[in-house]
């Protein structure tokens, strides 16, 4: 096993020793393609591309606590559709949690895969914030050598999020801006063999299953994939809800208009979030948020920010912004990332050191105390409140 793993991120450029995994992140170096309404290509980034070394550069994904305090919603018993009882369940638009309340993720994605020795660290101090929801940065060992996870370190951060009344929302980093079909199979195959270690966690856990695959702004490319592996996670036993990126570095939502019931409908449960990296791409200006979530709500899909932050690579980010609609439309969000970005990007850290004594001014102030911030809108899972 190679000690060493590099590779590009859009999102980040770093570099990182963590125990025996070293990565080196790229800003920029993985472009992604903006795509016209009629499917032409201009050039484009995304932001939160494969790894950081330690760092990501992801949006964060967390819902409005005002839709979600009074925890109100129809229960997920009453839905005649195949679905799980016992944990996350989609309904239309809206996210319920095992007991059959609305709920709305706000929470900070971690580098888990470059920085473990931090992992309990973190994540404490990211629970301290109010966060109800960590984004968990995972490897399968293809692109990230000597930083693979397992079923005991899968197991590890399950316990650890559920004993801070977290839920875990764990991702797939290593197919970070990839077109191939075959790196989305062993993506498939590695989470088909957590299978055992996913059972009974519906309730807790979200399956993001790859970060970011699908570099280019092909929504033929991100239909075929993922109605391919879908169902073969379905039919290896996992049961917990799945998320799943936009393709284009997570920053062309316009294939949810033009697949993402497709998508929905190849899962047997059709039990789907969908994620949007909302970087400059997909997060510049108010109007290119809003017509990116509408993508998806126009077409009664269920979709969170699932990275963002205040500025990437190719210019600015309407934090506030998407703040403002998650909350008024009861969406999701997740800021990219704790700590550990590099190469350029350090912008991207929400807290000066891993314990959190101090945000960053700039970002982490914003999306934790700000307005319409984690600590404002944060509402706990009802799992680990009723």
């Amino acid at each position: 096993m190679k000690k060493s793993c590099v590779f590009v991120a859009a999102a980040a450029a770093l570099l990182f020793l963590n125990l025996s995994c070293t990565v080196v992140m790229n800003s920029g170096d993985n472009s992604a393609e903006s795509t016209e309404e009629d499917g032409s290509q201009s050039s484009g980034n995304s932001s939160d591309d494969s790894s950081s070394s330690g760092e990501s550069s992801s949006d964060g994904s967390a819902s409005s606590g005002d839709s979600s305090s009074d925890g109100s919603s129809e229960s997920a018993e009453d839905d005649e559709s195949l679905t799980v009882d016992y944990g996350f369940t989609v309904d239309g638009t809206a996210l319920l949690d095992a007991n059959g309340n609305q709920f709305v993720m706000r929470g900070i994605n971690h580098a888990h895969a470059w920085y473990s020795s931090y992992d309990d660290t973190a994540l404490e101090a990211i629970a301290a914030t109010g966060a109800n929801t960590v984004r968990i940065v995972c490897s399968n060992g293809t692109q990230y050598t000597g930083c693979e996870d397992d079923a005991a370190s899968l197991s590890a951060l399950i316990e650890k999020c559920k004993s801070l009344d977290m839920i875990a929302n764990l991702e797939i980093h290593d197919g970070t801006g990839s077109d191939e079909t075959a790196v989305l199979e062993e993506i498939s195959d590695f989470w088909e063999g957590m299978a055992s270690v996913l059972s009974g966690t519906e309730a807790y856990v979200i399956v993001n299953i790859a970060n970011e695959w699908g570099g280019s702004w092909d929504s033929d490319l991100w239909y075929e994939g993922y109605s391919s592996v879908i169902p073969q996670l379905r039919a290896a036993g996992i049961e917990n809800a799945l998320m799943v990126d936009c393709v284009g570095y997570g920053q062309y939502p316009k294939c949810l208009s033009d697949y993402g019931t497709e998508v929905l409908e190849s899962d047997s449960y059709e039990n789907i979030i969908f994620s949007i990296h909302m970087y400059e791409y997909a997060g510049g200006d108010s109007a290119t948020v809003q017509t990116g979530f509408n993508y998806a709500l126009d077409n009664n899909l269920c979709v969170i920010a699932g990275e963002f932050g205040q500025k990437h690579t190719d210019g600015d980010v309407d934090e506030a912004f998407i703040m403002e609609f998650c909350t008024e439309n009861s969406l999701g969000y997740l800021g990219w990332s704790w700590k550990g970005n590099s190469g350029g990007v350090e912008y991207l850290d929400i807290a000066e050191d891993w314990e959190g004594t101090s945000l960053s001014a700039d970002w982490g102030e914003i999306l934790v105390n700000g307005e319409n911030g984690i600590k404002e809108t944060s509402v706990l899972c009802t799992v680990f409140t009723e």
